[in-house]
């Protein structure tokens, strides 16, 4: 009998060990305690319903730096936001300072940085409404381009200016808000700025048109870094169906 009891000991030991080293899951970062609860298997939280991904992509989740200037339009960045974040990137709002920002005189923002003590990070966004006040404001422009050597840099709607400013779109094809083409050509001479176009892929700078390119141009990125597959789970998840994989003009596909 205690030869059976201890042969029935071993094997739970040995089981529990096993699933200690199997394969974890999470499920993206969603901001609720389910985001620390453990599973052993792939499927759907079931809280939050959201697909549950390997703990391998939760331990390398990419830092996305959102720059949000005051006067931001909502929808230029909340939807590449909700992408991201579905994708379970990291991400964090910066501004100037630490001030409240204020969206379209309505949303009221607190950014977790300023350019002062922003991290360092994998991904640098910019978005339109009042892009103006970053991309002529010397400060911002000095710190932006410091941050020369991230992974990706992407820009929604008039955002585009401010990495033309900083001089990432010189020698480019980009696009930008489909009623600022002509300025953004004034501006940054020696890009190839594109109208009717929802995104352009470069490489390490992605451009998109307003608002809703934004969100074509958040889930591409994604496709490029976790797979188109994980990207379509996040266009589900979001019942986002205008996404057509590939839509926008893609230069490079590095």
């Amino acid at each position: 009998m205690n030869k059976i009891i201890c042969t029935v000991f071993l094997f739970i030991t040995m089981t529990l060990n096993l699933m200690a080293q199997g394969t974890k899951y999470y499920c993206p970062p969603c901001g609720n305690d389910c985001d620390k609860i453990v599973f052993t298997a792939p499927g759907k939280c079931p809280h939050c319903k959201m697909d549950l991904v390997e703990e391998s992509v939760i331990a390398k989740r990419m830092k996305v730096l959102f720059y949000l200037q005051d006067g931001v339009e909502v929808l230029d960045f909340a939807g590449p936001l909700e992408v991201f974040s579905y994708a379970g990137f990291d991400i964090a709002i910066v501004s100037k300072t630490k001030n409240q920002i204020i969206s379209q005189g309505i949303l009221k923002i607190t950014p977790d940085y300023s350019i002062a003590d922003a991290p360092a990070a994998d991904i640098i966004a910019f978005f339109g409404g009042n892009a103006g006040t970053a991309s002529n404001d010397p400060e911002v422009i000095s710190w932006l381009k410091k941050q020369a050597n991230l992974s990706y840099y992407f820009s929604v709607c008039t955002g585009a200016f401010i990495l033309g400013k900083a001089g990432f779109l010189d020698g480019l094809t980009v696009t930008t808000f489909h009623e600022s083409i002509e300025n953004l050509k004034k501006d940054v001479p020696k890009a190839n700025v594109l109208s009717d176009v929802r995104f352009v892929d470069n490489g390490k700078v992605i451009t998109t048109a307003g608002i809703s390119a934004g969100i074509d141009g958040a889930l591409h990125l994604v496709a490029k870094i976790r797979g188109e597959a994980a990207a379509k789970q996040v266009a589900k998840y979001m019942e986002y169906d205008k996404w057509v994989p590939g839509e926008g003009m893609i230069i490079t596909a590095k």
